[in-house]
């Protein structure tokens, strides 16, 4: 009989994450929702400051819209 693979390896290292999300655990319960450890505005906060939004990039005042974004920033 052939032996059975594991997919988890027992000394699987951490992935690098950026400096604000440092400990996010996210996890899916039973019934399909999803559990964090973290406050969903300051996830959302995060990810408008760092991820751009390929949606609007194809707009023409896109850069207009990224320049007013950043001066919003206090």
């Amino acid at each position: 009989m052939a032996k059975e693979k594991t997919t988890k390896s027992k000394n699987q290292a951490k992935p690098r994450v950026h400096e604000q999300l440092r400990g996010f655990e996210v996890s899916i319960d039973s019934f399909g929702e999803l559990k964090s450890n973290l406050p969903i505005e300051k996830l959302n906060k995060f990810l408008n400051e760092n991820v751009e939004d390929k949606k609007l990039a194809e707009r023409e005042d896109y850069s207009e819209l990224k320049k007013t974004k950043k001066k919003k920033k206090p």
